[in-house]
């Protein structure tokens, strides 16, 4: 019996500080697999920019995660990230504005992937992302032209994951 009081008191210790805190945590139920714990942070709280930078900063290990996951989608040659995938995104947003937040240039990408990575990766980043993509021989075509589009991506702050193009 005091067991139970004391996990009724702890729950309702959890959920008076996950409301101060303003982090919402909601149990998912997917079918007869496992149950999953999402966490959403309300963005009127005054530390959301701290805290979204500590989540976006990415480390070598992630990085390598989101290369494999690119790599995966086709005959990728070309990957590049920019304008909210940018380090100091957050100090200066205008700065880093820019057409597309990733970039893809590649034969055979597999659209059903892309979209579960596209939708994974908006949902760890919080954010929409504004991606292109291009088969390779339209992306030689269009920077031989000096496309602007390829042109204010490729001279912004940006960085290649994934370049097989010698750019």
């Amino acid at each position: 019996m005091a067991k139970k009081k004391n996990k009724k008191i702890k729950k309702n210790r959890r959920k008076k500080l996950q409301k101060k805190r303003k982090i919402l945590r909601r149990k998912i139920r997917r079918g007869s697999s496992k149950d999953r714990n999402l966490y959403a942070l309300d963005p009127n709280f005054e530390f959301f920019n701290e805290l979204r930078v500590l989540i976006l900063k990415s480390s070598p290990a992630e990085k390598d995660k989101m290369i494999k996951r690119i790599a995966g989608l086709g005959r990728v040659k070309l990957a590049v990230v920019s304008g909210i995938f940018m380090s100091n995104y957050n100090e200066n947003p205008e700065a880093y504005t820019s057409d597309a937040d990733l970039f893809i240039v590649g034969d055979g990408i597999n659209k059903a992937r892309l979209r579960s990575f596209l939708k994974s990766l908006e949902a760890e980043v919080g954010k929409e992302i504004r991606f292109g993509l291009m088969e390779k021989e339209e992306f030689e075509y269009r920077y031989g032209m000096f496309d602007r589009f390829v042109r204010v991506l490729l001279e912004g702050p940006h960085e290649k994951l994934i370049n097989k193009l010698g750019l």
